[in-house]
């Protein structure tokens, strides 16, 4: 089968596209063809080894989301059959419940194989089920953005009709949340350092944006649309460069879902803006199967469908990898691998 290989040392240059063995499912495995595969930030980090040990060992197949089609299943497997769409959850043993150390260990694209590959074999527990009336490639961008979005507006920050909320950007994450937020009945805030992304975003149902680049002190205004007090929720994206001005756009109890850290790994923040005024920080890792069979049935329910940024061919992986790393992406980045 064709697959792709991070070999002989953690770099760009070390990806591979390679002749792997069919692989064989054992008793209560699926083999799944896959069909389609999108791009996360993670998939950039993963090839320098940017998570250290826990990135995982070489050789590795890279990138953490897709979806495929059941084409064989070994003994006792009862959770899907053949020819079933389904999508590889990325914490292939997250099931339900809190996370801990067992729940987060075992993630896609690092330090387990991911979806760069014709042919993958995944435990029955690792699958869901995904909505009919998406795509391949549309189904492809769930397992770890729109988890993700779906964990800090719903099964995390609780978001009702009539909260406010800020989402930073307009990637893929970002753009789920959105969506999501708007399906709970909120107002929903965008910031972008593009007008023409933000005018998009209003096309999605944003009920107002602005551009932090023309508007560096952008927490005032946030505020303002807020009504002075500041938001219910924030969806922090940006990491340290945005963290301090989140916590002055957050009202009093509030909640920020810390998702990204697009702008480095470390951050200061005033300790007493948080602690004085009672506000959550969520730290936000994808989430569980239950959680992503909720999500599916809610997007089934209303028929959402992704924003698509574009797809590239399962040859043009280091493209896709380019265009990710521009930043002028808007929503998801796709492959088809078929």
């Amino acid at each position: 089968m064709r697959a792709y290989q991070i070999q002989d040392g953690w770099s760009f240059d070390n990806i591979r596209f390679t002749e792997l063995p069919d692989p064989t499912p054992g008793p209560g495995e699926v083999l799944v063809q896959m069909k389609a595969a999108s791009l996360n930030y993670r998939d950039l980090v993963v090839p320098q080894r940017g998570y250290g040990h826990k990135t995982g060992t070489l050789p590795l197949i890279p990138i953490s989301d897709g979806m495929g089609e059941v084409v064989a299943v070994g003994d006792r497997v009862t959770r899907v059959q053949l020819g079933d769409r389904i999508c590889p959850l990325f914490m292939q043993n997250w099931i339900a419940g809190p996370p801990n150390r067992e729940r987060l260990s075992g993630s896609l694209g690092g330090p387990l194989d991911g979806t760069m590959a014709e042919f993958r074999v995944f435990p029955e527990h690792g699958l869901s089920h995904i909505p009919d009336h998406l795509s391949d490639i549309e189904a492809a961008t769930l397992p770890c953005a729109a988890l993700t979005a779906w964990s800090a507006i719903v099964t995390e920050g609780r978001i009702m009709a009539g909260d406010t909320v800020l989402v930073q950007g307009t990637g893929g994450v970002a753009l789920f949340a959105l969506q999501f937020a708007r399906l709970c009945g909120a107002r929903v805030f965008v910031i972008s350092g593009s007008d023409v992304k933000l005018e998009r975003a209003r096309e999605l149902g944003a009920d107002a944006g602005l551009n932090y680049n023309t508007q560096p002190e952008w927490y005032r205004t946030v505020r303002e649309w807020s009504g002075s007090e500041g938001v219910d929720h924030i969806v922090e994206l940006g990491g340290p460069s945005t963290l301090p001005q989140s916590l002055r756009a957050i009202r009093p109890g509030g909640m920020l879902s810390m998702i990204g850290v697009l702008s480095g790994p470390t951050v200061e923040a005033q300790l007493g803006l948080i602690v004085t005024r009672q506000v959550r920080l969520q730290g936000i890792t994808v989430g569980s199967r239950d959680g992503f069979d909720a999500m599916a049935r809610a997007i089934a329910q209303h028929e959402l469908r992704p924003t698509l940024d574009r797809t590239f061919s399962f040859k043009e992986l280091r493209p896709a990898f380019d265009h990710l790393a521009s930043g002028t992406h808007f929503g998801k980045i796709t492959l088809s691998l078929g």
